[in-house]
């Protein structure tokens, strides 16, 4: 299945700008998966706008700023036709396997002022809180991100990895046009109370790793055995040893409705994706991440493809018999503070 045609738009929320109804997350533009092309990338980042993604997604820790000084020169030449987001929180180190986290005013402040120069912007059209860090409390942080909209640095603000009680509670202070979480047929916990608490606010939902960051598709099916130890999923508790073969087996209802839409995996991985949209009411705008241009194309060609409940009932006991966590460390995801 591919594509000949741009993508549907939707509202990012209710209080959010139209976008493509599916974005591109940019981050293995610039690591995490293995070596990097940068004229792959660029050639990808011009095949996105053309097919109709304008929702461009990075954060303040890829590439440690390297993601986003990468963007400036497409966010210079497509400005007004693109909705770029980019993210705060998590703090890195010379320590590669280190990761902080910061919420506080100051730390916010800084943090914005970092990215609007790297990107080469005035103002960053989808701010999020990249993770929550419970020690600070959550009005005081989503106050100091009102008060970026109030400057004009910001249009819009996000959550990230929030559950629905927090998603209330930061919505109360200001209006949360998106949250990003993670959510494929291997990963549905957002959908215990976050979810819920998006549909009834009208807030969008912005799934990451709608593809399980590869494995959906049949890249790879034991990523210690075949990714190299300097990409982000070769020690994934999900992607090796057991745990890989076992989850390897669940693919196979993928592989069958795939092959009965002449589509691949990774389409029907995303349609399932697209379709919870109507399932539960709310906006839904994936941002699966891709450096080639044929994967981006494959990508948005799901936008078109329609399961039929017979297809979707085949699929919906998959993420229940997943083996092994979305992280080696959940603390800092919202399935850990579910109550």
């Amino acid at each position: 299945m591919t594509s000949g045609q741009t993508i549907p738009q939707v509202r990012l929320g209710a209080t959010g700008p139209v976008v493509g109804v599916q974005g591109l997350g940019a981050m293995g533009m610039s690591e995490f998966y293995g070596d990097t092309d940068e004229a792959a990338a660029r050639d990808t980042l011009d095949a996105a706008l053309e097919a109709g993604v304008t929702l461009i997604d990075t954060a303040d820790i890829y590439g440690r700023g390297a993601n986003e000084e990468f963007l400036a020169p497409f966010v210079a030449a497509h400005r007004d036709e693109i909705t770029l987001a980019t993210k705060f929180a998590v703090v890195r180190t010379d320590d590669p396997a280190h990761r902080g986290l910061r919420n506080d005013p100051a730390y916010i402040r800084s943090a914005v002022e970092g990215s609007l120069r790297r990107l080469g912007v005035d103002v960053i059209d989808l701010y999020y809180m990249h993770r929550r860090d419970p020690s600070v409390p959550l009005a005081e942080s989503i106050g100091a991100m009102a008060d970026l909209v109030r400057e004009g640095k910001v249009k819009h603000l996000g959550l990230s990895e929030v559950t629905g009680e927090e998603l209330r509670e930061a919505h109360a202070v200001h209006p949360i046009a998106a949250l990003q979480s993670e959510w494929s047929l291997f990963s549905r916990d957002v959908e215990q109370s976050a979810v819920p608490a998006a549909a009834e606010l009208g807030v969008a939902l912005v799934p990451y790793s709608p593809l399980g960051r590869g494995f959906l598709t049949g890249a790879f099916t034991d990523a210690s055995k075949e990714l190299s130890e300097t990409d982000y999923r070769y020690a994934h508790p999900r992607f090796s040893g057991d745990n890989a073969r076992r989850n390897a087996t669940l693919l196979e209802p993928i592989r069958s409705i795939a092959a009965a839409h002449g589509a691949t995996p990774a389409q029907v991985a995303l349609a399932w994706v697209h379709q919870r949209a109507a399932v539960h009411g709310l906006a839904v705008i994936p941002i699966p991440g891709t450096r080639k241009r044929s994967r981006l194309l494959e990508n948005t060609a799901a936008t078109h493809l329609v399961l039929t409940d017979s297809e979707l009932d085949l699929l919906e006991p998959i993420a229940d018999q997943v083996a092994g966590s979305r992280y080696a460390d959940m603390s800092s995801t919202s399935a850990a503070r579910e109550k």
